[in-house]
């Protein structure tokens, strides 16, 4: 994204939104992250904006950097408990501040828009593994 963004001259965005699941060595840790970047360089890999919570190995962990954008909601980022520093309903919140709503279906398929199936054929590199959805819900 950082790349992209560079060679554009525009913004981009790098959003996460893994709800945590993790129980008994089966499921996935969470983590809610915003990272917005932009065309010129900065601190670290042209990073306008970051904020992130998310669950490292069995502790919550929340970090920002950058500049805070009009529309955050700063007074958050001190609550007590971690995990409610920055949630899935704020990044929902600040997407939409941005002219997004990711989270929607019908942001990727707009009424009456034309849509594209992408297959991929052929295997992956021999060091990684390909998994069925049913394996990777069973497994994860």
């Amino acid at each position: 994204m950082s790349y992209m963004a560079r060679t554009l001259g525009c913004r981009g965005l790098r959003v996460v939104a893994v709800p945590h699941t993790l129980r008994d060595d089966k499921g996935r840790y969470g983590a809610v992250m915003f990272e917005l970047y932009g065309p010129q360089e900065t601190h670290w890999l042209n990073y306008l904006r970051t904020l992130y919570v998310s669950n490292d190995g069995g502790h919550w962990v929340f970090g920002q950097s950058g500049e805070p954008l009009p529309f955050e909601k700063r007074e958050r980022y001190l609550a007590r408990k971690v995990r409610d520093r920055f949630t899935f309903d704020m990044l929902a919140e600040y997407l939409y501040h941005l002219g997004l709503s990711p989270f929607q279906e019908d942001f990727y398929l707009p009424q009456g828009a034309p849509a594209w199936l992408v297959e991929k054929t052929g295997t992956f590199v021999p060091a990684q593994t390909e998994y069925t959805l049913a394996q990777a819900r069973e497994d994860f």
